[in-house]
């Protein structure tokens, strides 16, 4: 059903899902719709025009502001990188259009020995500015996710960033590595704190993540640990180490985590075995950081 109210289309388009919000007066969301296609799931123009049609239908002709890997070489159109440090104003500039009323947002890059690059979690990290202005200043931001960001803001541009496979390293030793032979089914066993803050504990010592990871097969071969606690355990291990790093240069005064709830309490819980408590907690922030950005434009 058409809204009146509505002033802008925000497609937040990932990999495996898009997901497309109606925004209204102040970036109100008005109405969410969420399907399977995503980017990767998609090849050519037209695919991803016939995608973008159907989960608008019955909406009115708005501009349209899209974030993620719609924009990458896989996707819609590549959208280049923009270089870091970047800021709203920065993104906003290079903003590609690719059809009436749409644009498509880069992503941001980190260049150096190792490059670093980032697609989606930069208007996310907009829209957590736009909420929270006290992160502006100085902060920490850290996405949790398949591939986990932690980025660095400073007067309200990412300085830096660093990219994390902690999720995909999860996913496919659970299923893939003969760590998973002596673990249940997935999702068939119950969640054990213990057995994940045991995992972090372990990688607080500091030892080589690889030896580490073998112990998960061990300890479970000798009993040490019931192989309904293994999976929890992995999961405390990568997360672990992935925060033992971050931390090395000292804990921020000032740090939030971004994304899925529950998997960002499961960041908290770890955080909080390094001295670092209740970190501010926010969902998607997406559509506020495509509002956001669409003003910089001058689209409204």
């Amino acid at each position: 059903m058409t809204n009146t109210n509505a002033k802008l289309i925000a497609l937040d388009w990932g990999s495996t899902r898009l997901r497309a919000f109606l925004l209204g007066t102040d970036g109100t969301v008005l109405e969410t719709r969420q399907s399977e296609q995503g980017a990767s799931t998609l090849s050519g123009e037209s695919a991803f025009a016939q995608a973008f049609a159907a989960i608008t239908t019955g909406w009115t002709a708005l501009p349209a502001l899209a974030c993620g890997m719609v924009g990458s070489q896989h996707g819609w159109r590549e959208a280049p990188y923009a270089p870091c440090p970047a800021d709203a104003a920065a993104l906003a500039r290079a903003a590609l259009q690719v059809k009436d009323k749409l644009w498509i947002l880069p992503g941001l890059m980190r260049d150096g020995a190792q490059p670093d690059v980032m697609r989606g979690e930069e208007t996310q990290i907009v829209g957590a500015l736009a909420l929270h202005p006290e992160l502006a200043a100085q902060s920490c931001l850290v996405l949790p996710g398949t591939h986990s960001k932690w980025a660095r803001v400073g007067q309200g541009r990412v300085t830096g960033f660093a990219t994390h496979m902690t999720g995909e390293l999860y996913a496919l030793l659970r299923q893939h590595s003969v760590l998973s032979r002596l673990m249940p089914a997935d999702g068939s066993a119950p969640p054990s704190p213990q057995a994940f803050l045991a995992g972090v504990d372990a990688a607080r010592e500091d030892g080589a993540l690889s030896h580490q990871l073998f112990a998960v097969r061990t300890l479970g071969l000798f009993k040490r640990l019931p192989p309904a606690d293994l999976p929890d355990y992995l999961s405390g291990l990568l997360i672990g180490h992935e925060i033992a790093h971050e931390l090395k240069a000292g804990a921020p005064e000032c740090l939030a985590l971004i994304g899925d709830p529950a998997l960002c309490e499961r960041y908290a819980l770890a955080l909080g075995r390094f001295g670092v408590h209740a970190p501010l907690q926010l969902d998607n922030t997406a559509p506020a950081g495509l509002w956001q950005l669409a003003q910089t434009m001058g689209l409204d």
